[in-house]
């Protein structure tokens, strides 16, 4: 009985446990990630789990961590790769944050509610390591740092928000279409902006739209530099 137990604990590594809680928060979002819901994914118990993960918190913690080091670690790889300037690694670091949150939209909430955890500690620095080496003068650092990363994260969190809050098999091109044509038929004396883009919106893609915005950032960044 020793045996087959211990057996079956090292077979339940908390990797295993953080992989399957990523699979029920990205099916589920927050609410469906409870310990019985681990559990029953794992084929074990609660207390096997409670070995690995003191709590519902701790194991959001480290599924954010799990994330965001892969996004990390393959845009750091990119960068490496195509021996990409500060400017460059700035883009592709962030593109890769925007896809990673994306990809598991409940990550943009963790980010909000621990926003000093470990995982975005490291996306912290990596930002900030390449403000500095765009020869921003240091008195500039924090507040051109800041504006990227309040960008990189609140952009790519509305994003993920948004789609979530279209029903699933929601065709993207209809929605906006149907919101640029309500634009399209405002008074046109109250609205003259919003009729003016309507098209754009319709036609718009996401990820390059963000990069827009981290070029606009970047541009603004280099006034100063």
């Amino acid at each position: 009985m020793t045996k087959r137990t211990d057996r079956r604990a090292d077979a339940l590594s908390r990797e295993r446990i953080v992989e399957a809680a990523i699979a029920i928060l990205d099916a589920g979002g927050e609410g469906a990630l409870t310990f019985r819901a681990l559990a029953a994914r794992l084929a074990t118990g609660s207390g096997a789990i409670y070995w690995h993960v003191a709590d519902k918190e701790a194991l959001l913690a480290a599924a954010t961590d799990h994330v965001v080091t892969r996004a990390m670690a393959g845009a750091i790889s990119g960068v490496g790769a195509d021996g990409a300037g500060p400017r460059q690694a700035i883009r592709v670091i962030a593109l890769g944050m925007f896809d990673a949150i994306d990809a598991h939209p409940w990550v943009g909430a963790q980010f909000s509610r621990a926003p000093w955890q470990p995982a975005t500690l490291r996306v912290f620095e990596a930002i900030g390591g390449r403000v500095r080496a765009l020869g921003v003068p240091e008195g500039a650092w924090f507040n051109a740092w800041s504006a990227l990363v309040t960008y990189i994260f609140g952009a790519a969190g509305q994003n993920a928000a948004n789609a979530r809050l279209q029903a699933p098999g929601t065709d993207r091109s209809a929605a906006l279409a149907d919101i640029a044509g309500g634009w399209a038929r405002l008074d046109p004396a109250d609205y003259p902006f919003l009729r003016q883009v309507a098209p754009q919106l319709a036609a718009h893609d996401d990820r390059d739209q963000f990069l827009a915005g981290i070029d606009l950032i970047l541009a603004g960044i280099g006034t100063v530099r």
